[in-house]
This record gives C-alpha cells, structure tokens and sequence, in this order.
C-alpha cells in the first residue's frame, strides 16, 4: 500500500518540478481515489472477490500497481501522465485491500476486530512510509530528496508484497463457500439497516481520514516552515501522524472485540473531531501540533477495521467480499470532495480553520454507531458485545 501516497509525499518537490498549483498537487492523491472507487465498483458489481481466489486478485492487482506506479518516475516528464497512472494505481488497489480484507476474516471469529484491525494497520503504516522515504537525505539537492527516489523504492514495495501474499498467503477455515453472481446484491447491502448504518458511519470516517493524511503532513511543514524549524523535523513528523495509527488499530481491535465495536468507533470518531478543530489553532506552535497531530493520527484510524469488521458479521457471509468492497468504494468516493476541498478554505481562510470542515465526519459516524447499537442485530458483533 505505499504507492498509494507515494507521490503525494513528494508532491512539494513536483510543485517545484512540474509547476503545479495546491489543486493539482490534490489531485496526485484524489486521482488514486478515483481509480479506487472505480476498481472497487467494478469488483462489486462483478462479485469478484466473492467468485474468484483472493490470493490471485491481489497478486495480480499488486503487481498492475506496481507497474503504473514506476511509470512516473521513468516516463512521466509532467502531471497529465503521472495523473493517469496515478488513476491506474488506485484501480488496481481496490483488488488488494477488500480481498485482504476477506482473506483475514476467513481466519478470524471472536477475534476479528484484532485481525482486521492488524491488517488496516499494516496499511496504515504502509500509506505512511512513503513520507518516511521523502525525509531521509537520499541523493538530495538543495537539502530536498530526490523525487523519483521515493517512487521507484515504494514500487519495489508494492510488487514484493503481492508476490509475499501469492506465494505465503492462504484463505482460512472460516471462507465462505463461492457466491453466485449476483449484481442487486449490492441493493440488499444498501437496503438492510443494520449494514446500512455500518456503511454510514464508515462513510463519515472516511470524510476525514484520507483527507486528514493528506493535508496534515502539509500542514505541519507550513508550521515548521513558519516557525523557522528544520524541514527534515515535518516530514518525519508528518510519517509519525499517518504511522502511530498502525499501533491504535491493533490495540483498538482488541478492545472491540471484548467492549463492542459501536463503542470503540464511538469514542475514536470523538477523539478525531475534537482535533479537527484543535489542530488549526496551535499553528503557531509547532510543537503542540505535532502532538495533536500525534493524538489525531492514532485516533483518526483506530476505528476503520471496526466499520470493516462489523460488515463482515452483518451481511451475508457468500457475499462478504462484495459488501466489503462496496463499502470501501463508496467511502473513498467521499473523500474526493474532502481533499478537494482544503485547499479553498486554506487559500480564503488560513490553516486555522481549514481542517474544522472535517468534523462533520465524525458527528455523522457517532450518530450511526449508536444508532446501530440500539439494534437487536448488532449482537451479530463483537460475538455479542455490539
């Protein structure tokens, strides 16, 4: 998963290379999910993960990734063609994280909310690595790292984990058998409440995440940079925002797994929207954002395996893949417009406020979490604990 920021990361470099514009340096990231959501449609629709060997779809995808990902450094000489294989790249992703997904839910039961919740850590800490590559002085010029550095290494990455799941990887005991094709299936995901409210309050989470990795690391250079501190210092901050949430998913999982998932993603959605609307305030120390930024990050994620984990015990266990996958489509389709939106506000109204806007996400997701645990279906969670 580290292609997935890999030129994000980077992106103050390619505004200098390539003369982008904030929005276009947006789009390096909104690109990927545009391709993801399409990936993802596509593969609901077609019941793929339901139909087919998981270990193959992400093999296969990983590899595609991989590819288009390496074709900016070597090809790209601007933004129209990197955008493209940026597309690309978010396209072949949606074949790698929902089958995950389904492959740790076939080894996991009372412990599913731990499984998942490692997984969602691994990319999490995959997302971040990209910004770990981009702060080491490898081949630097005028105290910045060498762009094309960090995409060939992640590419690297992304084709030895795909080879790592097809050739060490196997679906558990708990596989449901092959599902029938079946493309209205995705209208009785949408349809059930239970799953319905599961979805909401995923959507809500996902209103913030993506668009909180993104524009965090930026906001914290745009502070180091204010205060005059080293530019080395915010990158390594920014891959601490995005990789400390590695840890609070698989310590959020064992939680929920004993206490209910409605309560964990409750309290983590909480915890995520108050630091919407602190972060922005302590621009002028850089040190307190870094700690909120800090606590932002571990809590900002905690909760997604959870989203994942109860879809996975409400729906119909021959279609897991398929809702799994719905669920993530329509949830990155959302974080199109909270990442294109930052930069306006930023633009108009300064880091102080920008981020505030992301806390309509978290209210959304608390009001669904609860909702759902008023529900007598929701002791199909948590094996029992909602």
């Amino acid at each position: 998963m580290s292609v997935w920021f890999s030129a994000s990361a980077v992106a103050p470099q390619l505004v200098q290379s390539w003369s982008l514009s904030a929005s276009g340096a947006a789009w390096m990231t909104m690109s990927v999910q545009i391709g993801f959501v399409a990936g993802a449609l596509l593969s609901a629709l077609l019941n793929l993960p339901d139909r087919y060997s998981n270990r193959a779809i992400i093999a296969v995808c990983a590899a595609i990734a991989a590819a288009a990902n390496g074709f900016i450094p070597l090809f790209a000489d601007g933004p129209a063609l990197a955008l493209a294989a940026r597309g690309v790249t978010g396209a072949a992703l949606a074949g790698v994280y929902p089958p995950g997904m389904k492959i740790v839910a076939s080894w996991t039961k009372s412990d599913r909310g731990f499984g998942i919740g490692v997984l969602v850590g691994a990319i999490t800490l995959g997302s971040a690595l990209p910004h770990l590559l981009n702060a080491l002085p490898v081949n630097s010029s005028a105290g910045m790292p060498d762009w094309p550095i960090v995409l060939v290494v992640t590419t690297i990455q992304c084709a030895l984990g795909g080879a790592l799941v097809l050739f060490c990887v196997r679906e558990g005991p708990y596989l449901a058998e092959t599902a029938p094709f079946d493309w209205q299936y995705i209208r009785t995901v949408l349809r059930d409440r239970p799953t319905r409210l599961a979805n909401f309050g995923y959507f809500g989470h996902m209103w913030e995440l993506y668009a909180m990795w993104v524009w965090a690391p930026i906001l914290l250079i745009a502070s180091y940079e204010s205060a005059g501190w080293p530019l080395a210092g915010a990158r390594l901050a920014g891959f601490g925002v995005i990789a400390v949430g590695a840890v609070s998913c698989v310590y959020a999982g064992l939680i929920a797994d004993r206490r209910g998932r409605t309560v964990v993603a409750s309290a983590s959605l909480g915890i995520s929207g108050a630091c919407c609307i602190i972060a922005g305030l302590t621009f002028e120390s850089p040190l307190v954002l870094t700690i909120v930024c800090l606590i932002w990050g571990s809590a900002v994620v905690a909760d997604s395996a959870q989203f994942s984990s109860a879809i996975s015990e409400l729906a119909d266990r021959r279609y897991v893949g398929t809702a799994l996958t719905l669920q993530t489509s329509i949830g990155f389709a959302l974080t199109l417009i909270s990442i294109r939106i930052i930069p306006p506000i930023v633009e108009a109204a300064g880091w102080r406020w920008a981020m505030s806007v992301l806390a309509i996400g978290p209210m959304l997701g608390i009001w669904s979490m609860q909702a759902l645990r008023r529900l007598p279906e929701a002791r199909k969670m948590s094996s029992g604990n909602r």
